[in-house]
């Protein structure tokens, strides 16, 4: 199946409430369960007080069902008491994707969201260039999932699962990034934006 839509969720916990927010994560994925064309979801921490969600899907219309689903109606109703200011929500557009077969027995614990500008003229050279690292991260038996996407503020980037640290460190010293690096001078913009992100709850629809 071809994925090509996604969200980015940004979230900022009030003082005290970063608990809360997790469970509220976890409690949203029996909603995300019974949504056939959300193929992946994951709940993300990037650091204190710092929340997201980000999910994939097929088409747009998968898309506008899950926006106007149960999830982001609760998501909604719980804004004010759960985070200091409203949801920043992104529709990103999705270049390539890996995703399991099977959804995985273990859930994933790790997670990498790498963002770039691409420079000026040569949008259509990084572009292809995450398209060409598809293949490198189907080789990567502890890449469990992997998303090429393509952000509204014009960037670029990656994001990927991973059961361990261990996993994650073996992405980030393989292929990919040394391509990347090699090619960093000529295609990109923006020095590239890493987050290392802790996954606090997923779900795939394969």
């Amino acid at each position: 199946m071809t994925i090509t839509k996604g969200l980015l969720v940004r979230l900022e916990a009030k003082h005290g409430k970063d608990d809360e927010v997790e469970d509220f994560l976890s409690s949203a994925l029996p909603l995300v369960r019974q949504e056939a064309g959300t193929k992946a979801w994951f709940a993300l921490r990037f650091g204190r007080s710092e929340y997201g969600i980000i999910d994939f899907f097929p088409d747009e219309a998968s898309r506008d069902a899950h926006l106007k689903g149960a999830v982001a109606t609760v998501l909604i109703q719980k804004a004010d008491e759960l985070f200091e200011t409203s949801p920043d929500i992104q529709k990103i557009d999705i270049l390539a994707s890996k995703l399991p077969s099977v959804a995985p027995a273990e859930t994933n614990t790790k997670g990498l969201l790498l963002t770039f500008k691409a420079k000026e003229g040569h949008e259509q050279e990084v572009i292809q260039f995450l398209k060409d690292a598809q293949p490198l991260v189907m080789a990567e038996e502890d890449t469990i999932a992997w998303f090429a996407i393509h952000l509204p503020n014009d960037e670029y980037g990656i994001f990927d699962v991973f059961p361990d640290n261990g996993g994650r460190l073996k992405h980030l010293v393989g292929r990919v990034p040394q391509e990347l690096a090699k090619h960093a001078l000529s295609l990109l913009g923006s020095f590239p934006d890493m987050h290392l992100l802790k996954i606090t709850a997923e779900n795939f629809n394969p």
